[in-house]
């Protein structure tokens, strides 16, 4: 869309506001080691005149597996900027495979998800991130494992499970993460540093390609985020990242 979004969204949540760098889940899966936004992003933010469950804000229990391609948009305001997240849930199952690649493509940031409860779900995590890499740069996207469902195993069975995904998150060059949509635990947090590391990449990118002059910051362009999820059995047990 060509038009000014400025004079016709509403301001930003308070609970989407992000100040500080949101910290890692755990350093034994982590990539991005630091408290603070870049110093050149922070002074560029600073010059700007930006204004600024998860998306849904509560847990669907009777929520179905996706048909082909799901969409929400997520609004932050990250360091005085206004910043959007475009979140593409992709199905799990086989048969919606040549529908998701096509979504793949120009990620900010790979989510590959499976399910705490069945780790057997953990060794198809690499090859939707092998999928999801054929269209796009290794080395220009953030890589999340996550494991979903938390609330459905014990303390011991979830650090059990835990150093299993962990081992796979470093093969990955992925950070892992465990949440749970039901109780909402963590959801928040890893969106957060999503958004974060994203922001600041594609904001590094574009300072970096200007000569001379400040790079435009704060006209709310759109940031895709590509999220792959696993396929999981039907039941009122269903959850998705995006409706916590």
């Amino acid at each position: 869309m060509k038009s000014n979004p400025k004079h016709m969204v509403p301001p930003v949540s308070r609970d989407r506001i992000i100040s500080r760098f949101p910290k890692w889940y755990t350093p034994e899966a982590c990539l991005q080691f630091k408290d603070h936004f870049h110093a050149q992003l922070r002074t560029a933010c600073q010059q700007s005149t930006g204004t600024a469950g998860f998306c849904k804000d509560h847990f669907e229990r009777d929520y179905k597996a996706t048909i082909g391609v799901d969409f929400e948009i997520e609004r932050f305001e990250i360091v005085g900027i206004p910043y959007h997240l475009q979140i593409w849930d992709t199905a799990g199952q086989e048969k919606f495979k040549c529908i998701a690649s096509a979504y793949y493509r120009g990620a900010e940031v790979i989510i590959t998800v499976f399910n705490l409860a069945d780790i057997q779900t953990l060794d198809h995590t690499k090859q939707w991130l092998e999928d999801a890499l054929r269209e796009n740069e290794p080395n220009s996207i953030f890589i999340f494992l996550v494991g979903t469902k938390k609330d459905l195993v014990s303390d011991a069975v979830c650090k059990k499970t835990e150093l299993d995904a962990i081992r796979f998150a470093n093969d990955m060059q992925a950070e892992y993460w465990s949440v749970s949509a039901k109780t909402g635990e963590n959801v928040k947090e890893l969106f957060f540093r999503v958004a974060a590391l994203a922001f600041e990449q594609s904001m590094i990118r574009e300072l970096e390609k200007t000569t001379g002059h400040m790079a435009q910051i704060g006209t709310e362009n759109l940031i895709r985020l590509e999220q792959n999820l696993m396929e999981i059995p039907e039941g009122n047990n269903q959850e998705s990242l995006s409706c916590c």
